[in-house]
């Protein structure tokens, strides 16, 4: 048997001769050069697959923040997540990541997707809600281009305090669409400043809590926008104590799922929710699960609406999205159901009440101070003389927290930011001030 030599690049430049190719960027010639521009190199050399996978392998166990106490957060957070979401998980009848295509001989997936629907709506006071999208961020997506459909216009205002990395979704949708993203700033409390409305609006985007963890106030803005849509992008956890965004009357709510039984997993797989009010049902992406009745009077469940799908609707369909988070929608349900209201909200609590005591803390600490004012809710940044000192002594003492580069996306300069689930003991967070106070 030949031994195997992973392809050097002189083998790569053979194989794209015998093709009739100079390099690899005639490849790709069919894609316009206007696309191609968009994207961005891995950094990767021009390897065998074999050196690819070790190199990121390497990258990914160094990464891993092995030992490390999780006080990160920027849109991914640490919450305990009960034993029960993984054995249900873990059986064979319900583990599978896809929708399936014969729905109604599913009826145990089908049961669980509309009792999550279910969930979602009560959740977020919304009217209805989908079997789940791929995450937060395509999920914020698609709501934008939902209301370009509806009430029209291409302007979309957008709060300077969205998390960054939505955004970048957001702008890329937004750039194949033809719509002009319009910044909205905020304050000094942190918190979103609407001075006023411009023609040609089809939709504001709210983050609650935004991307800083300041509690957005969202009465009164539904009405200043008319027939413009109000779209929420929300962390879950905090509906166990914020009023749900549907009270303020809100046409789209949207938010990433992780924190409902799934683990950070380095940045997925995620969830996407998306609810909205009924009237806007059949201009909804995604997939709906309905609860019906059979020739026998049995109660089952179908596939309710798949308005999306390209083979019949063609270039009418709502959205390219092909299928639901399926597993990951189900362990959302475990995690809710085997939570409760109550439990919801304790975690809720919890989390809000030892964010504020760690902030009450490092506020004492000379030299350290709260960077927004603002109300939040377990997530906050603190400035400093020196936040990349800080930040280099608390990950030596095996804390990790935001880098100031990443507040700085958002605009937000000489500050770290903090985020506090319940799973943070007292013992930690005493370590966390300890750490700052000594290294001064």
């Amino acid at each position: 048997m030949k031994e195997y030599i992973p392809h050097t690049p002189e083998d790569i430049r053979a194989m794209l001769a015998e093709v009739g190719l100079q390099d690899v960027e005639a490849l790709f010639s069919d894609i316009p050069r206007e696309v191609r521009g968009r994207f961005r190199p891995l950094g990767l050399p021009p390897r065998d697959e074999d050196w690819v996978r070790r190199h990121l392998s390497g990258l990914a166990v160094a990464s891993s923040g092995k030992g490390l106490i999780p006080f990160l957060g920027g849109g991914i957070y640490d919450h305990f997540i009960p034993a029960v979401v993984e054995y249900v998980l873990s059986l064979p009848e319900l583990y599978t990541a896809y929708t399936p295509y014969q729905a109604e001989v599913s009826q145990g997936t089908l049961t669980w997707m509309f009792e999550y629907q279910t969930m979602v709506c009560e959740l977020t006071g919304m009217e209805v809600a989908n079997a789940s999208m791929y995450d937060g961020a395509t999920a914020l997506a698609e709501a934008v281009l939902m209301a370009h459909r509806t009430p029209g216009g291409r302007r979309v205002l957008v709060p300077r305090s969205l998390n960054p990395r939505h955004r970048e979704v957001l702008a890329t949708y937004a750039w194949g669409a033809g719509l002009e993203l319009v910044e909205v700033p905020y304050g000094e409390d942190g918190r979103l400043r609407l001075s006023q409305v411009p023609e040609g609006v089809c939709a504001l985007v709210v983050q609650q809590p935004n991307f800083f963890g300041m509690i957005e106030d969202l009465s009164g803005l539904k009405d200043r926008l008319g027939e413009a849509f109000l779209i929420v992008s929300v962390n879950p956890i905090s509906l166990g104590v914020l009023e749900p965004p549907g009270s303020f009357g809100a046409d789209v709510v949207v938010g990433e799922g992780q924190v409902l039984g799934l683990p950070p997993s380095f940045g997925g797989p995620l969830l996407g929710i998306f609810a909205t009010r009924e009237e806007h049902l059949r201009r909804m992406p995604g997939r709906i699960s309905g609860q019906t009745v059979d020739a026998e009077g049995k109660v089952g469940y179908v596939m309710a609406f798949q308005t999306r799908e390209q083979h019949i609707r063609r270039e009418r369909a709502t959205s390219n999205i092909c299928t639901n988070s399926a597993l990951c929608a189900l362990a959302a349900t475990v995690y809710l159901s085997a939570l409760g209201p109550e439990g919801l909200r304790r975690v809720a609590l919890l989390s809000f009440e030892r964010a504020h005591r760690l902030a009450e803390e490092l506020s004492a600490l000379p030299g350290f101070e709260p960077a927004l004012p603002g109300p939040f809710f377990n997530e906050f940044p603190i400035r400093c003389p020196d936040p990349e000192g800080a930040v280099s002594r608390l990950r030596e003492a095996g804390i990790a927290v935001l880098p100031p580069e990443e507040l700085e996306k958002a605009g937000l300069t000489g500050a770290f930011q903090v985020a506090v689930t319940e799973r943070r003991t007292p013992e930690e967070l005493s370590l966390f001030v300890s750490v700052l106070r000594e290294g001064r």
